[in-house]
């Protein structure tokens, strides 16, 4: 077998693939939710109230008044999150909880 031109990628999760996973999340977060109710589904710009009816259809967005800071967002996902395989130890569900407890307990001793 002839050896490859190119060497072989480490995998990474896309950030492509790290938005379309949190905007999902925000869609359906009980935050988003809440703005929509308590604004009554209606622009603040213009008044105009979000309707499904067929030929009337109006979508309402929430936009983030603050912003989204998309890469340092992505950033600390990577360094918390999505770190590389080494920095990953596999455990069984028991002594993972069991590590964990250790942790906290250790945390609120200091």
């Amino acid at each position: 077998m002839a050896a490859s031109k190119h060497p072989r990628r480490k995998p990474v999760t896309p950030n492509s693939q790290i938005r379309a996973a949190l905007r999902q999340l925000w869609l359906r977060s009980r935050e988003r939710g809440r703005a929509v109710k308590n604004q009554h589904n209606t622009c603040c710009e213009c008044g105009r109230k979000g309707s499904v009816a067929k030929g009337k259809e109006v979508r309402i967005n929430v936009h983030h008044k603050k912003g989204v800071n998309w890469e340092g967002l992505l950033a600390l996902i990577r360094e918390r999150l999505l770190q590389t395989p080494d920095d990953y130890n596999c455990m069984c569900e028991d002594c993972h909880k069991k590590l964990h407890e250790a942790e906290r307990e250790e945390a609120s001793n200091e």
